[in-house]
């Protein structure tokens, strides 16, 4: 399992003093959805039409966006229209999944008139080589459970003593890192196995991201940090999803929002006010462009997904 010496390694990437931060590292640039619209910004399409003209043209390439909001707000829709948009683009997808297998997904986008068995997929958590370079990669929670496995017992096989007391579980960010540039490897984007930026654009889902922090929230901002050193690149445009408490209507704990290039915030309105579920959503950060500033009625429509409108006043 030679590349798993290097992925253990990229998974415990640190800033030094004199060394600048990965993300700041130019890319190769090819796949995007979009090409440079307002500002001469190369810009990412969302896959849905109104968020699009919200953000002038799609999100700006390489951007980390949070999807935020609580249960039931439509935040996995959204990223599904994300991960769709690229393959339709001839974007690679890596697709982290700890909430649902992916095969639920694939079942729910097909009611929204995405149909991802029409392309190339390779599961994670399998045990051969994909036969043909996939479009998009799957990692769940059985594929993190394998990368987990796997890179304990190459530490164990090569660090010592000391590396033998460090065990990596399924919802560690050094597993999630380490998730990732397997799926990179295997997409084909890497021009060398040692290589960590992509030469190509590649599109990144996490949903959710708050899963690898649930047992410790207050280390959210110091895992977000970590991510983001090891997995920022110009090439790689993302989606994180952060989930809300129903309690405290605030996430579960703190620090993505602040690292992160963009903030799509979802709600709904008290259902036991209301009597119905209704949802809506806001851009409230979106660095290098221009945004709405104005909330949006959100409706999750069969066979066509999310459709944003404007709030009637």
């Amino acid at each position: 399992m030679p590349h798993f010496q290097h992925i253990l390694k990229v998974s415990c990437v640190l800033l030094s003093p004199g060394r600048p931060p990965p993300w700041g590292r130019s890319g190769g640039g090819a796949g995007v959805a979009q090409g440079a619209g307002a500002g001469g910004v190369v810009r990412v399409s969302t896959g849905i039409r109104g968020l699009d003209e919200a953000l002038e043209g799609g999100v700006p390439r390489g951007s980390w966006v949070a999807v935020t909001g609580e249960p039931g707000t439509g935040k996995s829709v959204l990223c599904m229209h994300f991960a769709w948009a690229g393959l339709n683009a001839g974007d690679p997808v890596v697709y982290v999944t700890t909430e649902a297998e992916f095969r639920d997904v694939v079942r729910q986008a097909k009611m929204f008139g995405m149909e991802f068995d029409r392309f190339k997929a390779y599961d994670i958590a399998g045990r051969a080589e994909p036969g043909e370079t996939p479009n998009i990669v799957v990692v769940d929670i059985f594929g993190l459970l394998k990368i987990a496995r796997q890179l304990s017992e190459s530490q164990e096989e090569h660090g010592g003593e000391a590396a033998r007391r460090r065990w990596f579980t399924a919802l560690d960010v050094g597993t999630l890192t380490a998730a990732v540039h397997e799926a990179y490897r295997m997409l084909g984007v890497l021009r060398e196995e040692k290589a960590r930026t992509p030469y190509k654009h590649v599109r990144l889902v996490i949903d959710s991201i708050s899963a690898f922090w649930a047992d410790k929230p207050v280390m959210a901002r110091k895992y977000s940090y970590d991510l983001k050193i090891a997995l920022h690149r110009e090439n790689v445009t993302a989606y994180l999803v952060s989930q809300y408490a129903m309690t405290t209507k605030s996430t579960f704990g703190f620090g993505l929002e602040h690292i992160a290039d963009g903030v799509l915030h979802l709600w709904m309105d008290d259902v036991e006010s209301s009597k119905e579920v209704r949802r809506h959503m806001i851009v409230k950060k979106m660095r290098m462009t221009n945004h709405a500033r104005t909330a949006f009625k959100l409706d999750i429509t069969p066979g066509k997904g999310a459709e944003l409108a404007p709030i009637k006043t």
